[in-house]
């Protein structure tokens, strides 16, 4: 699948654009953009950026935006810069100062207690969400009740942090990288590592590399994409997002119609390819049986 790419007289086609965020603009920010370009309303993105955070936002054009919600589900990789000494009222650098125990406390720190406390915070834990968060709580978003004064105390959730690397030491500033679960806060790993150090941490910098299949070799600035709107078309995301299934045109019409197949999945949630290297559907494993999940309309 090569990326395909729209002139300004072609309708386009449904797809995926991979996204380098720049800082300051929020998620939804890059959505209304990439609506401008594509002419059309059916975009969305899968896995919010703060407006702070760079790198890798995925968004879906057309019938695309089906598969968004699968896609935030990956496992997400991230390179950030950590401050010791300071906390702050959102754990980042957007926040007001809460505490500052100074950088000579931060620096004198051995970097063997770094690790050991970076160590703890690797693997299936428990972390309670920063408060200034998309997390609803009574259906309004935590960081509204948060800058409205609120007092909140948000429920831990079981996350995964596969890997949680100091990369290289700056003084007081940590560069890491992180590989994590969908729903981690790199900035809850922030505040916590500084909180298990004594000194307090918030997190300075944060750029994501990679969401699934996508890393940030295939993203492209919003300049870039105001040039030329690359999108990867709709069987190219699929392949490159879920693993792939070939069935005959037989099963490809039954699965296009919505029915159950008993085909083997290679894992779930799988997307189904017909002979002819059209995608039909995502499938979902039930009990040994493939169950779509979102069925692909056929573009004449």
């Amino acid at each position: 699948g090569r990326p395909a790419t729209r002139t300004r007289t072609e309708p386009l086609t449904d797809g995926l654009v991979v996204v380098d965020k720049p800082g300051g603009w929020t998620s939804h920010d890059v959505v209304a953009r990439v609506r401008r370009l594509a002419g059309t309303r059916r975009v969305g993105h899968g896995g919010t950026l703060d407006p702070m955070a760079t790198g890798v936002l995925v968004v879906g054009v057309g019938q695309a935006t089906r598969l968004l919600g699968h896609l935030a589900k990956d496992d997400k990789d991230y390179d950030a810069t950590i401050r010791l000494g300071t906390t702050t009222t959102t754990d980042d650098a957007d926040g007001e100062i809460v505490t500052d125990a100074g950088g000579d406390a931060a620096e004198r720190l051995a970097t063997d207690a770094i690790a050991a406390a970076l160590a703890v915070l690797t693997g299936e834990i428990e972390q309670v969400p920063s408060t200034v968060s998309a997390i609803k709580v009574d259906g309004v978003r935590a960081y509204r009740r948060a800058r409205a004064g609120e007092e909140l105390t948000l429920a831990p959730r079981r996350v995964r942090v596969d890997r949680f690397d100091l990369v290289a030491r700056r003084g007081r500033d940590l560069d890491v990288r992180v590989t994590c679960s969908t729903g981690t806060y790199v900035r809850a790993l922030a505040r916590d590592l500084g909180a298990a150090l004594g000194v307090g941490a918030h997190l300075t910098a944060l750029r994501r590399t990679r969401v699934g299949g996508f890393t940030i070799r295939d993203a492209r600035t919003l300049e870039e994409l105001e040039r030329d709107l690359v999108v990867v078309p709709l069987a190219a995301a699929v392949a490159a997002g879920f693993p792939k299934v070939e069935v005959d045109e037989e099963q490809a019409r039954r699965i296009g119609q919505g029915q159950r197949l008993l085909i083997d999945l290679p894992a779930s949630p799988a997307g189904v390819f017909g002979p002819d290297g059209r995608v039909v559907a995502l499938v979902e494993d039930r009990d040994g049986v493939a169950q779509p999940r979102c069925v692909f309309e056929v573009s004449a």
